[in-house]
């Protein structure tokens, strides 16, 4: 019995130290805003947000008398997803964007509350906080299921949409796509290895991760790793993306979705391994006054991956005669 008790002892013992060595642990938060929140960010405490005081981490650039876009990130980003964005919109519009929170410099939420809810109230109140009555709402995956939640929540604030491979509707994957998906999303999902990725982040994982997610691997470089892996790790985000992760996924009915009556921009990559185009059809076929536009050759996040052509995408929408007209006579 003895030599059993010695052999478990020595495996604890093992482990220990494999999780010491292998450990990475929180990167330091004052270190993160010095190398990631430099100017134009600013720290915006916003009390009234979702019932609770929170900082966002906002980028609000353009002229303050423009119409206004707000932009929201996917799971797992953060606010310069956009920059290749808002360094070509910002000459016209006042272009917003911001850390949600359990991502990026905004840090984890007061109430430890990731639901649909609280991603849609955060929104609502941070827009107040900036002056922003109505807007164009703008998401990528993730983000584009909150712009569309807050479009059904909010009708009155939101003067067009535009969804980049969102998420938020039904999504239908094809069986016969063995090579879908994204390992970082698959660990995220996993019970147990989720836990173990709490504490043991290594770097590679999110090189892989990205690697999948796009299909222009250029996008993909140290310093974009570096980011993706260093907010990863500020504190509290690990933690809030198991505890999304952990949670049923919460589409918007049919329904929901087809009340939306403002003009949508839908923006895909046909290569999209994580949400197939067939999502984003379907989105178009729902949406009343929608237009979707494909970019072949592309991946999930086109805005990095062709930023010229996406956001000359924009503009066009923004500015075409007839039904999206709307938008910029709303805005104006």
């Amino acid at each position: 019995m003895k030599w059993v008790i010695r052999i478990v002892l020595t495996l604890l013992a093992l482990l220990a130290i494999l999780f010491v060595i292998f450990r990475t642990p929180d990167t330091d938060a004052t270190e993160m805003r010095a190398k990631y929140g430099a100017a134009p960010s600013q720290f915006v405490h916003v009390e009234e947000s979702a019932g609770k005081g929170q900082i966002f981490h906002v980028r609000d650039v353009g002229p303050r008398d423009a119409p206004a876009i707000v932009l929201l990130h996917g799971s797992n980003s953060d606010l310069h997803t956009w920059d290749e964005w808002t360094d070509r919109l910002k000459d016209t519009y006042r272009v917003v964007s911001f850390d949600q929170v359990g991502h990026g410099l905004t840090g984890a939420d007061p109430d430890d509350n990731y639901s649909r809810a609280t991603f849609t109230e955060d929104i609502r109140a941070l827009t107040h906080r900036l002056g922003l009555d109505e807007f164009v709402l703008g998401g990528n995956s993730m983000g584009g299921k909150h712009a569309l939640a807050f479009a059904a929540a909010y009708p009155e604030k939101v003067t067009g949409l535009i969804l980049v491979d969102a998420s938020g509707g039904p999504i239908v994957r094809n069986p016969d796509d063995e090579d879908s998906g994204n390992i970082g999303f698959t660990i995220a999902r996993t019970p147990i290895i989720n836990s173990i990725a709490e504490q043991i982040t290594p770097r590679s994982l999110i090189e892989q991760s990205l690697e999948q997610s796009v299909s222009v691997k250029a996008i993909v470089t140290d310093e974009m790793v570096d980011r993706y892996w260093e907010l990863l790790r500020y504190p509290g985000n690990r933690r809030a993306t198991m505890k999304r992760f952990a949670s049923e996924y919460d589409p918007l009915s049919e329904g929901e979705i087809a009340a939306i009556d403002v003009p949508a921009l839908i923006i895909w990559g046909a290569e999209d391994r994580l949400i197939p185009l067939s999502a984003g059809e379907w989105l178009d076929k729902t949406i009343p006054n929608s237009e979707l536009v494909v970019f072949q050759s592309v991946g999930h996040l086109p805005q990095k991956e062709i930023p010229d052509e996406t956001a000359a995408a924009v503009r066009g929408w923004l500015a075409k005669p007839g039904a999206d007209e709307q938008v910029v006579e709303k805005l104006d």
